[in-house]
């Protein structure tokens, strides 16, 4: 009864060996694929402009450095070096725009002095040209009208000496050398008071 029993076990056990389903092969795992780079144009004030190809996840000052770092006169302030990169956009670093220094701010060195000397832009004659009393102006002043040279500055002076002064601006027309054109260029700078 013993020896049935071991053989009852013994043919269980080859039944459920023989029923288990057949143990397949491993599974290989590829290693991941590498990543397409991803293109990028780079111009602007950049030392060497072009297109570069950069890895994926890649940022503005990824790019930068790809082109060999900003120039000089290049405005980093003007980009965000943190952005991400898509494929296909284009980098442009502005430069900085140049600010002309005002005349006020200019310094030369004077010739017999060791101290910068501040200068300023010429200041306008004291005399505007609109308030030129052609009955008091001298011939340097005179002179400071369009179309007025040293010689006819001069016949004005003469002409108020003579005749006394003017009593309209259209009467400096009766001054040698002065026509109806040069009183056109005049006319609007010129004027008579009355003498003090």
């Amino acid at each position: 009864m013993a020896l049935g029993i071991l053989f009852g076990l013994l043919s269980a056990g080859i039944i459920l060996l023989a029923s288990k389903p057949p143990r397949g092969n491993a599974i290989v795992l590829l290693p991941p694929p590498t990543p397409i780079p991803i293109q990028i144009h780079v111009s602007g004030a950049i030392r060497n402009s072009g297109v570069y190809a950069l890895s994926p996840g890649s940022r503005v000052r990824d790019a930068v450095e790809a082109a060999g770092g900003f120039t000089e006169d290049a405005d980093k302030t003007a980009l965000n070096l943190a952005a991400l990169l898509e494929d296909g956009v284009r980098v442009q670093v502005p430069a900085q725009i140049q600010v002309e220094i005002p005349a006020s701010n200019i310094t030369t060195q004077s010739e017999n002095d060791d101290h910068p000397v501040r200068t300023t832009p010429q200041q306008p004659s004291e005399i505007q040209p609109a308030s030129i009393n052609i009955n008091t102006a001298d011939q340097a002043t005179l002179e400071t009208l369009s179309g007025i040279g040293p010689v006819t500055a001069q016949k004005i002076i003469t002409f108020r000496e003579e005749n006394g002064p003017f009593t309209s601006i259209e009467e400096i027309q009766k001054v040698s050398g002065i026509g109806p054109v040069t009183f056109e260029k005049i006319k609007d700078f010129i004027k008579v008071d009355e003498l003090p």
